[in-house]
């Protein structure tokens, strides 16, 4: 079975669709002239700013005049991410996406399920000529995964609705109706070019085969990154012998929990057996650290040629010591809300860049606003002990839980009148949208729904068929019940 032909069909159409149209972030083009298409096929009014984000307006069938209007949302863009081994160019492919049992996948690339589910339900409210609503406008933003760009700096006059339902959520059955905010930490190592020492075998070490995911709400699954495992292995040979290191790349998005780490480096003859026999000591520990969590880890050693130049020793150091160090996961939970984690850190990737650098990328999330900018703050003070020069970028606001929502009733309700089981009401520790269109807007009332998918930001990402099918019935019936249907 196609993705097309799964049900409902409305739903899985338009996602089947954008799936097939490339959008990574910060390359939104196509996926904006798809969306000013479908509403200029579909006599949909639809308007763009100067940012390029897209909102369409769809009149309230008749007898719903009155009611709120409800704004859609979801965002354009996609994490664009693959396995090493697979040839996909993000700017010019269609996800290559499959049905396999209860989900839908991709064949080893994110499938865009984040957030191209949310926007596909947009789109068949848009169309859905038997559905009854009120006024609905349907919000497109770009450029969500990397800066939210759409959300802070939404054109005036985009939206005019009084309620918005935030489509990017990912768990069936819980309603969110709060977020941690988001700040990013780049450290930057300028190094010195010196020359190989003849005397040295190089060796390439890489980690792959990881689980990685969301930096947000996979942060607290306990698991591994692959840079600090690269580093942790570098730095324990330094303290044995001289080591001579000429590259160290891992991880690619700020967001995402880094799943795949290199790095080349030397080590005088004399100690090469020694060095290997520490590595597989190695490997087996760390096999034995993430048991259970990390089941298809691979740790991998390789003959390298010796490069010309390797980085200075001086910086070398201070890259590999403060890799190793640095704070990465889950650093408090909140004290409201159970099970929620408040505050993190995620050390993102490290790459070789030119004019001799190295960047180095963190993100920290905390639903309290002080904290967020404290562990910021640590991150910065953690790589200025190492020499490197730290820059932040301007962050996002969380999004406070309202308890007295009108939405958030009306969703529960809805929810459980459909399904026969209350909602989990939550707050969720990853940036939306929501706290920025909050300080845009402050009379909005907001919730957050969505199906069950896993893996997001990952190859491993997937969307679960069942629960997409209850998200469908689940908007439509908050529709009608704002409508007073």
């Amino acid at each position: 079975m196609e993705v097309k032909d799964l049900k409902p069909e409305l739903l899985w159409r338009c996602f089947d669709e954008i799936t097939k149209v490339p959008r990574p972030s910060c390359h939104e083009e196509q996926i904006r002239a798809y969306l000013l298409d479908f509403a200029a096929k579909h006599g949909i009014e639809a308007q763009t700013d100067d940012c390029g984000n897209v909102v369409m307006r769809k009149p309230a069938t008749a007898g719903c005049e009155n009611a709120p209007t409800v704004i859609l949302q979801a965002h354009m863009d996609m994490v664009a991410e693959k396995n090493n081994d697979v040839k996909h160019d993000f700017l010019k492919d269609p996800i290559d996406t499959y049905v396999d049992g209860d989900w839908v996948k991709a064949r080893g690339t994110t499938l865009g399920a984040d957030n191209g589910i949310g926007m596909a339900a947009a789109l068949a409210v848009m169309i859905d000529k038997d559905l009854r609503h009120g006024p609905v406008e349907a919000l497109f933003t770009i450029n969500e995964e990397i800066g939210l760009e759409g959300a802070q700096n939404l054109g005036k006059n985009m939206i005019t609705g009084t309620m918005l339902i935030n489509l990017d959520s990912e768990d069936d059955g819980e309603i969110f109706v709060g977020c941690a905010g988001g700040i990013d930490t780049t450290a930057f190592f300028k190094y010195k070019r010196s020359l190989s020492p003849e005397n040295f075998v190089y060796k390439r070490i890489s980690v792959s085969g990881l689980l990685g995911g969301h930096s947000g709400s996979d942060i607290d699954a306990g698991r591994a990154n692959a840079n600090k495992l690269i580093a942790r292995f570098i730095w324990e040979c330094s303290q044995k012998w001289e080591i001579a290191v000429s590259t160290f790349e891992g991880g690619n998005l700020r967001n995402a929990i880094p799943r795949e780490a290199y790095a080349v480096f030397g080590i005088h003859t004399d100690h090469l057996e020694a060095m290997e026999k520490a590595l597989h000591k190695y490997a087996s520990e760390i096999k034995n650290e993430y048991k259970g969590v990390e089941p298809s880890m691979k740790l991998e050693i390789a003959d390298a040629e010796r490069p010309e130049y390797c980085i200075d020793s001086e910086t070398s150091l201070a890259l590999v010591r403060s890799v190793y160090s640095a704070p990465h996961g889950v650093y408090s939970m909140s004290r409201d809300i159970k099970g929620l984690v408040e505050t993190s850190t995620n050390l993102a990737a490290v790459k070789m860049m030119e004019d001799n650098e190295i960047r180095i990328t963190t993100s920290q999330r905390s639903s309290v606003e002080s904290r967020k900018n404290d562990m910021a703050g640590q991150v910065e003070a953690h790589f200025q002990l190492a020499g490197a020069r730290v820059e932040h970028s301007d962050g996002y606001p969380g999004w406070a839980p309202n308890m007295d929502s009108a939405i958030m009733k009306i969703s529960a309700d809805a929810y459980e009148e459909l399904f026969g089981v209350k909602p989990a009401i939550k707050a969720i520790h990853a940036g939306l949208e929501c706290g920025l269109f909050l300080s845009k807007y402050p009379n909005l009332d907001m919730v957050s729904f969505g199906p069950t998918m896993t893996g997001v930001h990952s190859p491993d990402e997937k969307l679960n068929i069942p629960t997409t099918e209850k998200f469908w019935r689940h908007l439509c019936r908050v529709l009608e019940k704002v409508a007073g249907l």
